[in-house]
């Protein structure tokens, strides 16, 4: 019996780490523009993302959310701020929202992230039927 489980134990060890980072996608990311990087993270079961770094808060490290639409959130702090909410699923896609892109101020109540086989991470997030898709790479050196 110990000879049978031994090899079930040590084959369990190399074969969870492989089938983990294949599909994980919590850590930093690069968007598209602006140099920005968002961090995603676990969020209880969920994942949510934050924004880490972005050209402009190099600049302003205390930048705040001025391109948003609702005034009475204009005053939030960029760096550290929560852009993901609530995304559920894997390996490859998962769902949740809301999706808030501090760029252009632009939300949307729902949204998917799909990690694409060479290895980028598609984000879509829709409002009503009108959706917006963005590719986000890993950084270099991470």
């Amino acid at each position: 019996m110990k000879r049978l489980a031994l090899p079930l134990v040590l084959g369990s060890l190399f074969l969870a780490p492989a089938q983990a980072s294949a599909a994980d996608i919590t850590g930093i990311w690069a968007t598209a523009t602006e140099g920005g990087r968002v961090e995603i993270y676990r969020c209880g079961r969920a994942l949510c993302g934050r924004v880490v770094d972005a050209a402009r808060l190099r600049g302003n490290p205390d930048l705040r959310d001025v391109r948003n639409s609702d005034a009475s959130l204009r005053q939030r702090r960029i760096k550290g701020l929560v852009v993901l909410k609530g995304f559920t699923g894997g390996p490859v896609e998962w769902k949740g929202g809301p999706v808030y892109d501090p760029e252009t101020g632009d939300g949307a109540s729902t949204g998917t992230l799909k990690l694409l086989a060479n290895g980028k991470l598609e984000l879509k997030g829709c409002l009503a039927v009108f959706c917006r898709t963005k590719i986000w790479t890993r950084p270099a050196g991470r």
